[in-house]
C-alpha cells in the first residue's frame, strides 16, 4: 500500500475530520475565553485591587537601563505574575467547560446506551 493511499485513507476517515473540527473550534473557543478574561473579568478585579491593569502587575529583578554615551541600554528583567494570574485563570475557565461538556456527553452517552427499564431480567 503506498503512502499516499495511506494518508488518504487517514486524513477521510470520519475520526481525522472530527479531530480538525475540534481543533478549529477549540481555537476559536480559546479566543473567546481569553476576550472574556483580559476584557470582562480581569478589569474590575483590577480595579477592586487598587485600579491596576494586570499586565501592569511585575516584580521587576533588574530595572530598565536608558542607553547613554558611556552605558548600552539593557532591557528590564522582571517576572510577569499579572499574566501569569490572567492565563491561569483562562484555564480554570477552559478546563471547567470541558468538564461540563464531557459529564454532559457521559451522561447522554450513558442514556443512550443503557438498556430500558423494561427489559430488566426476572
Amino acid at each position: 500500500m503506498s503512502l499516499l493511499h495511506e494518508f488518504k485513507q487517514f486524513a477521510l476517515k470520519g475520526n481525522a475530520i472530527d479531530m480538525a473540527v475540534g481543533i478549529i473550534l477549540g481555537a476559536a473557543f480559546n479566543n473567546v475565553v481569553n476576550s472574556i478574561v483580559q476584557d470582562i473579568l480581569m478589569p474590575p478585579i483590577g480595579w477592586m485591587i487598587g485600579g491596576v491593569d494586570f499586565k501592569d502587575l511585575k516584580v521587576i529583578i533588574s530595572p530598565l537601563v536608558e542607553k547613554t554615551a558611556t552605558t548600552p541600554a539593557k532591557p528590564e528583567v522582571a517576572i510577569l505574575y499579572g499574566q501569569c494570574i490572567s492565563i491561569v485563570i483562562q484555564f480554570l475557565i477552559i478546563a471547567f467547560t470541558v468538564f461540563m461538556v464531557v459529564k454532559v456527553m457521559n451522561k447522554l452517552l450513558a442514556d443512550r446506551f443503557a438498556p430500558p427499564a423494561d427489559s430488566q431480567p426476572k
